[in-house]
């Protein structure tokens, strides 16, 4: 099997979700990093692909000569495909570089700041038939899927009533103030882009529940609160939401939940029974039924196709969160393989959230920024390009 080079934007000293990123992609084999602009800052940048052991020439001190040389390298050489872990206002740019370099793009989320930014790449990358992942990383859980099979197979009946909550307790206080690197980028209107807690974790719960019930989001309303003082953007939203078929639902989002971690939990109910699925116990899932009565599903066991494609361990060994990044990476990696060899790839190895939807995100998170200024409903309209 012949690995897929990729490089990364981002991610060097300091930063969090750049090791994220490369341990999920490292873990099935089906990836090797071989370049990378991981600072702005090119000392920091060489430093870092110094302690990754890759060749110093292909360490970059910005993204836009990573772009130009790795794009004028031959093809048997040059990077496939690009992971962009960088603060938020900087996803476009990068993004863009890659694309107009014929390059495939995996991107953390959201997708961009606006909604001008979201449109054009999603043009570009259908204009140029490139690869284009958002990491929402929670759609790669087997038991999210299996949640997804069976409400796509009427399994809890006509769909009610949606709930998805996204609690952290990490910024109750002015974590930013202190110099904190992940809390000061993310409280910066100029790089976080309109919204904080929204965007940080909201847009993931937003993501979840339209890949989960199949149905999008069409209006919002937004109630957002920035309750620790001195803050500049939002730390806590009620988002509620009318989706396709006039299914209701609500999203929750707090940062200053007090001793919460990641608690994400998605709640489905139908007119035959819920789907019940919490983060922090990732293997599991509850299904509810009108008589009162419970089954627990665990990971391992006689589940759909698509949760035993993305189960790597039996079961009773947890599986987690590298895992599910590692889905998404491992699929990329399998679709571009698919399309350099010229067979078509399957439908696991589509299985990722695409531009669109991470367009979809952007459009999400500014709709629930309006509605909260105005008070009111807001439509969410289609993004253009597919």
């Amino acid at each position: 099997m012949r690995k897929i080079r990729y490089g990364m934007v981002g991610g060097g000293p300091g930063a969090f979700i750049g090791a994220v990123h490369r341990m999920a992609a490292n873990l099935d084999g089906e990836l090797e990093l071989v370049a990378g602009a991981f600072s702005a800052d090119a000392a920091k940048s060489a430093a870092q692909g110094a302690e990754l052991g890759l060749d110093p020439g292909r360490v970059y001190a910005s993204y836009t000569e990573m772009a130009a040389a790795e794009a004028a390298l031959p093809g048997d050489e040059r990077i496939e495909v690009v992971s962009i872990v960088t603060p938020n206002h900087l996803h476009f740019p990068v993004a863009r570089a890659f694309l107009q370099a014929g390059i495939h793009v995996v991107c953390d989320k959201p997708l961009t700041t606006t909604i001008v930014d979201a449109e054009a790449l999603v043009a570009m990358a259908v204009e140029r038939d490139l690869l284009f992942c958002v990491t929402h990383n929670y759609t790669g859980y087997p038991m999210v899927k299996e949640a997804r099979e069976r409400i796509g197979a009427g399994a809890i009946g006509e769909l009610r009533k949606v709930i998805v909550e996204y609690s952290q307790g990490w910024l109750s206080t002015l974590l930013e103030a202190e110099g904190q690197k992940q809390a000061e980028w993310r409280a910066d209107p100029a790089r976080a882009g309109i919204s904080s807690a929204l965007g940080d974790i909201g847009s993931h719960g937003h993501n979840l529940v339209e890949y989960v019930t199949g149905r999008r989001v069409t209006r919002v309303f937004g109630d957002l609160g920035t309750v620790v003082p001195g803050r500049t953007l939002e730390d806590d939203a009620t988002v509620l939401l009318r989706m396709e078929g006039e299914l209701r639902g609500v999203l929750l989002v707090s940062q200053i939940a007090q001793g919460e971690r990641n608690h994400l939990r998605l709640r489905v109910y139908g007119s035959e029974g819920g789907i019940d699925w919490v983060q922090e116990s990732p293997n599991r899932l509850r299904v509810t039924r009108p008589d009162g009565s419970e089954e627990i599903l665990w990971r391992g066991g006689a589940l759909s196709d698509s949760a035993a494609a993305h189960t790597r361990i039996p079961a009773g060994h947890p599986e987690g969160f590298i895992e599910a990044f590692a889905n998404l990476y491992r699929n990329v990696a399998r679709t571009l393989r698919a399309r350099s060899e010229g067979r078509e790839p399957s439908v696991t190895d589509l299985d990722f959230p695409g531009v669109e939807d991470g367009a979809r995100g952007v459009r999400f998170i500014d709709a629930a920024v309006r509605s909260a200024t105005l008070d009111g409903w807001v439509e969410m309209s289609e993004v253009g390009g597919g």
